[in-house]
C-alpha cells in the first residue's frame, strides 16, 4: 500500500502540460534531426549518387544493426554489406563506413575539451564506481579518461594512416602482425591494413565543401542525439542544468561504448540515472523507457519494417542485371 501511494503521489504531481508535451515533442523531433543530418551526411559522402530515400533506408538498417549488436562491437560490419549493395562497390562502401566511425570520433575528441573549459571536473563526474571487465571497479573519471586517451590516439593514428602514409601504415601493421605473438590476427590485420588504402584512395581530392558538409553534418545528428534527454527532462521535470546534462552524457557515452550487450540495453537504462539523476526527480525510470523508446527500440521497429523492403528492392535490382 505504501509503494501505490507512493506511486500515486509521484504521478500526482506531475505536473504535465502544454509544455511539457512541448519539450517531448522537441525531443522526439531531434531524433529526426538526427537521422535526417545522417542521411544527408551518407549522402554527401557518395557524392549525392544515392537517393534520399535510398539513403533512408540504409541509414535505418545501419541503425538496426547498431541496436541488434554489442556496442563494442557496433554495426560497422553489416554496414559496409549495406552500403555495398547501394553503390555496387565493397571497396567504397568500407571507405564510407571507417570515415563515418573517423567523423564520429572527431565529434568526442573535439567536443569534450571545449567542454572542460566551461565545468569543473568535480561537477562533470558523478562519485560513482563501475565494473569494467576484469579489471575491477574503476571510477567514472578513470574510464573516462582511459576511453578518451584510447579513442584520441586511435583515431589520430587512424587518420594519419588515411591521410598521410596509407601503404606505410599497411607494411607496418602486417610486420606486426607477423611475429609470433600476434599472428594469430594477421588476417584482420591485413584487413585493416587494406582498408586504410582504399578509404585513402577514395577521399584524395575531395574539397573544402565536401568536408565542411560532412564535419557540420556529423556535429549537427550528435548533438541532437544528446539534447534528446535535455528535452525529456524539461519535460517531465523540468530545469536543470542544461549544459552540464549535456556534457555527463559525454562522460556516460564511453561507458555505453564498451557495453557487451546489443545496444547497450540494459546498462544504458541503468546508467542513465545514475550520471543524471539529480535532475530527474522521482521519474528517472519514466524518463530512461522514454529516452531508449525513442534512441533504441523504435530503430528495432523502423529496421524490421525496413528491410523486407530493401532486400526486395535490391533483389529486384539485381535480378534485372
Amino acid at each position: 500500500m505504501l509503494f501505490r501511494d507512493f506511486e500515486i503521489q509521484k504521478y500526482a504531481n506531475l505536473n504535465w502540460g502544454y509544455v511539457a508535451t512541448f519539450n517531448l515533442l522537441i525531443a522526439i523531433i531531434l531524433m529526426g534531426i538526427r537521422d535526417l543530418a545522417y542521411i544527408y551526411r551518407l549522402r554527401v559522402l557518395l557524392e549525392n549518387k544515392i537517393l534520399w530515400r535510398n539513403s533512408l533506408q540504409v541509414i535505418l538498417l545501419w541503425e538496426f544493426a547498431s541496436a541488434l549488436t554489442p556496442s563494442v562491437v557496433g554495426g560497422s560490419a553489416v554496414a559496409v554489406y549495406i552500403v555495398s549493395k547501394e553503390v555496387n562497390s565493397l571497396g567504397k562502401s568500407t571507405a564510407i563506413v571507417m570515415l563515418t566511425a573517423l567523423l564520429d570520433e572527431l565529434f568526442y575528441i573535439v567536443m569534450v575539451p571545449i567542454l572542460y573549459l566551461f565545468i569543473t571536473s568535480q561537477k562533470l563526474f558523478i562519485i560513482s564506481d563501475f565494473s569494467i571487465f576484469n579489471l575491477g571497479m574503476m571510477s567514472t573519471k578513470s574510464i573516462f579518461l582511459i576511453g578518451y586517451i584510447f579513442i584520441l590516439f586511435l583515431t589520430s593514428l587512424i587518420a594519419f594512416a588515411i591521410f598521410v602514409k596509407p601503404e606505410a601504415f599497411k607494411r607496418v601493421i602486417i610486420g606486426l602482425f607477423s611475429t609470433k605473438l600476434l599472428i594469430r590476427w594477421q588476417k584482420k590485420a591485413i584487413k585493416v591494413g587494406e582498408d586504410v588504402v582504399i578509404t585513402s584512395s577514395e577521399i584524395k581530392g575531395k574539397s573544402k565543401g565536401f568536408w565542411i558538409k560532412a564535419i557540420g553534418a556529423t556535429f549537427i545528428s550528435w548533438t541532437a542525439r544528446f539534447l534528446v534527454v535535455n528535452f525529456l527532462i524539461m519535460a517531465f521535470v523540468g530545469g536543470g542544468d542544461q549544459l552540464l546534462i549535456y556534457s555527463r552524457q559525454l562522460i556516460m557515452w564511453v561507458i555505453l561504448l564498451i557495453s557487451p550487450t546489443p545496444g547497450g540495453s540494459g546498462i544504458a537504462e541503468y546508467i542513465l540515472p545514475k550520471f543524471l539523476g539529480q535532475w530527474m526527480g522521482n521519474f528517472g525510470n519514466e524518463i530512461a523507457l522514454v529516452w531508449r523508446l525513442i534512441s533504441y527500440y523504435s530503430y528495432l521497429i523502423f529496421g524490421a519494417i525496413v528491410l523486407p523492403l530493401w532486400l526486395k528492392r535490391n533483389f529486384k535490382k539485381y535480378s534485372k542485371s
